[in-house]
């Protein structure tokens, strides 16, 4: 049943036409020169979507033999490329909470580990010291299902069960992913993968 109003719309046309409109806001704001329907950004706030983007290798690396990874810790991203250049990947990820945690520079994969299992280091268990000293694999592990470890001691690129810290500055120096990420990452790097943090 449709009820018409004094103006001569039906509900039914009302609600058409709001939905056209709305659906027609974003060629609109194009034409106008923006397309952001957001409340501004502060200048201390760093959009991360314009600077997710794909990358090539050669500016960071000067082969891909044994394949790269690439960890971005300005845009929160890691890049993959493959030895002989047929796969390209680009994962979100979590990074470390402050500067004095950061590490940048090149290192390797050393180690992979499927259902690793997680100790604090000293420096986090002197931060929180009602952390637990262990956690096997499983559910609660902050290292998820698989874990890269690289040269640089306590550092890993590693999935993560809380993925509320993806895309933000939330991890104790290392590099978290999704888990299906970090297990299709897993499947591609192998021991002496270059590594390279900016």
């Amino acid at each position: 049943m449709t009820t018409k109003h004094k103006f001569g719309l039906s509900r039914r046309s009302f609600v058409a036409a709001g939905a056209a409109s709305f659906l027609a806001a974003p060629a609109i704001a194009q034409q106008n020169g923006s397309t952001e329907f957001r409340a501004p950004v502060s200048d201390n706030t760093r959009r991360n979507a314009s600077s997710f983007r794909t990358l090539d290798w050669q500016p960071y690396f000067d082969t891909l033999t044994g394949g790269a990874i690439l960890c971005d810790i300005s845009s929160r991203a890691l890049h993959y490329w493959s030895e002989d250049e047929s796969v390209y990947k680009l994962y979100p990820t979590s990074v470390p909470q402050t500067d004095d945690l950061t590490r940048r520079g090149r290192t390797e994969v050393i180690r992979k580990v499927e259902g690793p299992s997680w100790a604090p280091t000293p420096e986090m268990k002197q931060r929180n010291p009602e952390w637990p000293d262990f956690i096997g694999p499983g559910p609660d592990n902050p290292l998820g299902t698989h874990a890269l470890y690289l040269s640089w001691q306590y550092y890993r690129i590693h999935g993560t069960q809380d993925t509320r810290k993806i895309g933000r500055r939330s991890s104790n120096g290392c590099i978290g992913l999704y888990n299906e990420h970090i297990a299709e990452l897993y499947s591609m790097t192998s021991n002496g993968t270059q590594v390279l943090l900016i």
